[in-house]
């Protein structure tokens, strides 16, 4: 896979400003302070596309990132032309969680983020991320569930994997399959500090475009 181009396309605080392109969109959920702004980046390949910060609730409105991509084929032989060029748009949703903001705020996050994720006709899967050393939260655990009422496609994506050694990553990785009830090739474990899962993340969003 090969990101040919990568660019904010919308910032949007309400329904009003979402783009109306009608790409396929996939979304991207987590706790404050989980990594999701790193791995859009090591996603789109671009250090600086997401604005990263280390306040945690940073993130307060939805951010549209169109991608334009071109997936190779496995089989593949030099004299074959290259596939067409695929658009997606990936849809930071804003962090919830330990944010240090008003409960009015933490509603109106909540009623833009459910806005969204029911009356949107592109989204084709969501991603939650789950930081690898936490167990999943009663509210990671209901948004599962709430997206799994609205047949939306989940991954469940644990992320900062390069903080602990490779042992204690299977045996986390095994711990939290049990936890969330996903089957295998829905549970993505990745770092973006090492690129680790990158390719593997990247296969299965393709599985919904």
């Amino acid at each position: 896979m090969k990101v040919l181009r990568a660019e904010l396309a919308v910032t949007a605080a309400s329904p009003e400003a979402f783009p109306s392109a009608g790409l396929p969109e996939i979304a991207f959920l987590g706790r404050s302070n989980v990594g999701k702004s790193s791995l859009l980046n090591r996603l789109a390949e671009r250090r600086q596309l997401a604005r990263t910060s280390r306040t945690p609730g940073k993130t307060r409105l939805i951010h549209f990132y169109r991608l334009d991509l071109r997936f190779d084929p496995e089989a593949k032989t030099p004299s074959d032309p290259p596939p067409p060029a695929q658009s997606v748009l990936l849809v930071d949703l804003p962090g919830y969680g330990y944010a240090k903001v008003s409960k009015a705020e933490r509603i109106a996050w909540r009623q833009l983020v459910e806005g969204y994720l029911e009356a949107r006709p592109a989204l084709r899967a969501a991603a939650l991320l789950e930081d690898i050393r936490r167990d999943p939260q009663d509210d990671e655990q209901l948004l599962l569930a709430w997206l799994d009422e609205r047949r939306i496609p989940t991954l469940v994506v644990l992320t900062k994997a390069d903080k602990l050694a490779p042992m204690q990553r299977a045996r986390r990785v095994r711990e939290l399959g049990r936890l969330v009830a996903l089957p295998a090739d829905r549970l993505i474990t990745t770092s973006a500090v090492k690129g680790l899962g990158v390719a593997e993340l990247w296969r299965a969003l393709a599985g919904f475009l």
